[in-house]
């Protein structure tokens, strides 16, 4: 099978970007040729025999949107000529301006643009402006994309909802969620001294963009006021954050320790007791899967997109991210039963290990070579007479 897959950058250390870096890794294994158009790929992908790589540069552009309409237009402009070439097409969003067999959707703009914490609502200035722009083109054009392609593939069921929620129809949605790293994310002890985290106390982890206030540290730190015997280590740059002077201002300083931006993530959570992420929205999150995968409970909540795979036996899902008092009993439940939270740490695990790289990269080819066994959604020229390519702007998947 001849498989093109249009992507800003596949590689590790980038998280739409590891997804496809891990399906072209189970595709070169399955034997299948690739055709990648993308900024940035990973080393040792551009020696690989079965790989072709369409470098499209976007750098020197002045923003996001400018570079996203760049690589939409030079992709578009490529599979214009060569489409016809390869047998299966995979997009993320509205990447390109042409239509794709594949559309696999990590963030719905129109859901964002909703959201009371999208950043046009907390900014209002010329940034705020420029990203009110930026989601509004995005989430019409998104709509076009999805509509255009044979199969969309949300990576959690709060994402399918709301491909739902926009008028994508449910038969064409699979849900397909992200993976996880089993061999670096795994259960163990890291001495707390060595990673600047206090010892001989009940620590919870929160890691995210605390610039913001969308991953809602605000009311985990309200919610710690009423926790005395818990101390929170946050992983996330504070450079232009809010949450250090909060933080003085709830008397709260000696419990909370900034951590800033930290590569050694893993071992921080195998140094902590539990992780608590009840984000005000996410269309889907891979340090919930990978607190999961280091044996931690979770706290979270439903407008967390991943809430979904906590169950009771490995963590608790709060109904309203905003709730200071759910939080705070949610906290002190956890607490007070610490061998319940050992045994919930052993399920967070159990869950994880049926989410690895591996299950989500298999699941990918096996839905791209069911789409190719079948005649009926087989995007080969004899099969497919119409035209494949559609006039489509650009758009990019996440906010920037």
């Amino acid at each position: 099978m001849r498989i093109c897959i249009v992507t800003h950058k596949i590689k590790k250390g980038d998280g739409q970007g590891r997804v496809n870096y891990e399906v072209v890794k189970e595709a070169i294994r399955r034997g299948h040729h690739l055709t990648l158009l993308a900024s940035e790929i990973s080393p040792e992908l551009e020696k690989n025999s079965l790989v072709n790589w369409v470098s499209i540069p976007v750098k020197g552009y002045p923003t996001e949107f400018l570079k996203n309409f760049i690589f939409a237009k030079k992709s578009s402009d490529w599979l214009g000529k060569h489409g016809q070439e390869v047998d299966l097409i995979k997009v993320n969003g509205a990447i390109t301006m042409g239509a794709a067999d594949v559309n696999a959707v990590h963030f719905v703009h129109s859901s964002w643009w909703r959201s009371p914490v999208h950043i046009s609502r907390n900014r209002r200035d010329a940034y705020g402006l420029y990203q009110w722009l930026y989601t509004a083109i995005n989430s019409y054009w998104e709509k076009r994309a999805f509509q255009k392609a044979k199969i969309v593939v949300a990576v959690s069921e709060k994402v399918a909802q709301e491909l739902v929620s926009i008028g994508v129809p449910r038969s064409t949605i699979r849900v397909i969620v992200n993976g996880v790293d089993l061999q670096e994310f795994a259960p163990g002890e890291a001495g707390r001294q060595k990673l600047g985290l206090p010892e001989n106390v009940s620590l919870a982890l929160f890691a995210g963009d605390i610039r913001t206030p969308r991953k809602n540290l605000d009311t985990v730190l309200q919610a710690l006021v009423k926790v005395t015997n818990l101390h929170l280590a946050v992983v996330g740059s504070t450079e232009g954050s809010p949450f250090p002077q909060l933080t003085a201002e709830l008397g709260l300083t000696e419990r909370v320790h900034f951590l800033g931006y930290r590569r050694d993530i893993a071992d921080i959570m195998r140094a902590v007791d539990l992780f608590v992420f009840p984000s005000r929205y996410e269309a889907c999150t891979l340090v919930l899967l990978e607190a999961l995968s280091s044996g931690l409970p979770v706290i979270t909540a439903t407008a967390t997109g991943g809430a979904e795979l906590v169950t009771p036996e490995c963590g608790i899902v709060l109904p309203n991210s905003d709730d200071i008092e759910a939080l705070a009993a949610a906290l002190l439940s956890l607490l007070s039963e610490p061998s319940q939270m050992q045994q919930m740490g052993v399920k967070a695990r159990t869950v994880a290990e049926q989410h690895s790289w591996m299950t989500m990269a298999q699941t990918y080819l096996n839905l791209f070579e069911e789409l190719i066994e079948n005649e009926e959604h087989s995007s080969h020229p004899h099969l497919s007479p119409s035209p494949r390519f559609i006039a489509l702007p650009s758009g990019a998947t996440g906010t920037n």
